[in-house]
């Protein structure tokens, strides 16, 4: 299964969820990870700047500054994926993929996650945003 999963908090808080405008007339997929683009969340993409989190759901259709999504906003939100690579903890990874098959991938431009534990090839990966791609950095 593609997409990105809370997994806890590294503060140990409850997350955060806060309803955002969705800035695309499209397909959002529950656990798409999405980015903050002129006050509105659009699908995360390798090189954005601004990540917000992830999406809570439901999947389907959603209007251009119509539609609310809910949204994990915290910068320390700790999420599983499923990754058939083995990871080491520290690793810099990128997203890869579009909405419902969004990944973990080898990191080049993006550097959008750390891994924040090992894992094996048949393990979900623990990843949490790189400080500098934080909507709130």
């Amino acid at each position: 299964m593609a997409g990105f999963t809370f997994r806890y908090r590294l503060s140990g808080g409850a997350p955060t969820i806060q309803t955002i405008k969705a800035a695309t007339t499209a397909t959002y997929t529950k656990g798409d990870l999405l980015n903050l683009a002129a006050g509105e969340a659009a699908l995360l993409v390798n090189t954005n700047a601004a990540i917000l989190g992830v999406f809570l759901g439901p999947t389907g259709a959603k209007v251009d500054g119509v539609t609310d999504l809910a949204v994990i906003t915290d910068a320390d939100a700790v999420y599983g994926c499923v990754d058939a690579n083995a990871r080491l903890a520290g690793a810099l990874l990128d997203i890869a993929g579009g909405t419902g098959a969004q990944t973990l991938a080898e990191s080049g431009a993006g550097v959008e996650f750390i891994v924040v534990a090992p894992s094996s090839a048949t393990e979900e990966t623990l990843v949490t945003f790189n400080v500098a791609h934080s909507w709130l950095t």
